[in-house]
């Protein structure tokens, strides 16, 4: 299996004052190419530091970072711009989608950056939001759209670069139970196409669903196990039936 993600003796400090605060403290982790991990831990486990280090958000203190065969852990702000856009699609719990904006317009956005011209920006945001089942949606905003929609529209943003890796963080935070199991089955369907998926919660139904779930305690690495409980979308869909 091709490694995609490979970090050795990750460390994270800040300082706060005269506080030096350890976010991470000396964290070791590979990811294979179309694994399904969750991130794990409580608050002030490091996981959203780990999240920020491997979405190349942020910088480590110390340490190795190999993403995709590039070495990241040094890079230019600029330069973790470039990789960010290419070789990651974000998902978040709040969506973060421009209210002004169409659905179109809003899936299409990473591709204004990557230099993409109108004609071929729209051609593939529309490929994307018919695959999460948006075709009907494109010329709605937003505040046209239900949470479950306006989270597939997230998703299908995520998509549009074809990024060798899925960086989901919380995505079900914002989200009913019915429609939190919709989402996780349309993330089910993007692992089935080959995706890489790195799913960040602290809810444990939500983590089953991945196929190893990593878990994070004091900035360290408490373990690291294959799920062998895996929650896929028709089992949990006919709990609701």
């Amino acid at each position: 299996m091709k490694e995609i993600i490979s970090i050795r003796n990750i460390r994270k400090t800040y300082q706060i004052g005269e506080e030096i605060i350890h976010a991470l403290k000396d964290v070791s982790l590979t990811i294979y190419k179309n694994e399904y991990v969750a991130l794990m831990g409580p608050s002030g486990s490091g996981k959203s530091t780990l999240m920020n280090m491997l979405g190349c958000l942020d910088s480590p203190s110390d340490g190795e970072y190999i993403l995709n065969s590039l070495s990241v852990a040094k890079m230019s702000d600029n330069e973790l711009a470039e990789v960010r856009n290419k070789e990651i699609g974000f998902v978040f719990q709040t969506f973060n989608l421009l209210p002004r904006a169409t659905t179109l317009d809003n899936v299409a956005l990473p591709l204004v950056y990557a230099g993409f011209s109108k004609i071929d920006r729209d051609k593939r945001a529309k490929e994307v939001l018919e695959s999460v089942g948006l075709g009907n949606r494109m010329n709605h905003k937003p505040n046209e759209l239900s949470g479950g929609q306006r989270q597939r529209v997230a998703i299908a943003r995520a998509l549009v670069n074809n990024p060798a890796i899925i960086l989901a963080d919380e995505p079900t935070g914002n989200l009913d139970s019915k429609t939190s199991v919709e989402i996780m089955g349309l993330f089910e369907e993007i692992h089935k196409k080959g995706n890489t998926i790195i799913l960040v919660t602290h809810e444990e139904d939500i983590a089953l669903h991945a196929h190893r779930i990593v878990r994070l305690k004091d900035g360290l690495v408490e373990s690291d196990t294959q799920n062998s409980k895996i929650t896929t979308y028709k089992t949990r869909i006919d709990s609701f039936n």
